[in-house]
């Protein structure tokens, strides 16, 4: 029986395979970018393809601020946890950068985003879109922990 004390309720790290699944499996997280001083953490969904995260940005004006931390962010980090309760959650943190899409690359934009996105209904059929963004976000680094009850 998991111990309610503090040190019961550690990490245990995860191993790439484990942490991988989790990035297949789950379908959004927090994009966390920064630039000069400040910093700007976005819930976003995403497509991960093995190699790459993916998402996309609906932009209903011309100026976003999203796409302008993207830009300026030179190494970001984002976040995708799950919690069912204390004694049983996971979360992987992947380190990298951000960059827009080319147009070639839309394919694999969209297979990634099929696989495992989850989009909410935020936004409003009848509200015009300027534009779609895609991205990509090239993995650096990717690590994760979890409790003992979710292996």
């Amino acid at each position: 029986m998991p111990s309610d004390t503090f040190a019961g309720l550690q990490g245990i790290e995860m191993s790439a395979d484990e942490a991988e699944d989790v990035l297949r499996r789950q379908g959004f997280g927090v994009l966390s970018l920064a630039r000069d001083s400040e910093a700007y953490g976005i819930p976003i969904s995403f497509g991960y393809d093995g190699e790459n995260l993916y998402f996309v940005l609906l932009r209903p004006g011309e100026e976003s601020k999203k796409e302008a931390f993207l830009r300026e962010t030179e190494t970001a980090s984002f976040l995708v946890y799950d919690v069912a309760d204390k004694h049983d959650w996971q979360s992987v943190i992947v380190t990298g950068r951000a960059e827009p899409v080319d147009d070639d690359e839309w394919p694999a934009v969209r297979d990634a985003l099929d696989a495992n996105a989850w989009f909410p209904s935020l936004f409003s059929e009848t509200e015009p879109m300027q534009d779609i963004l895609g991205w990509k976000f090239v993995v650096s680094e990717i690590s994760g922990q979890r409790s003992g009850g979710s292996a």
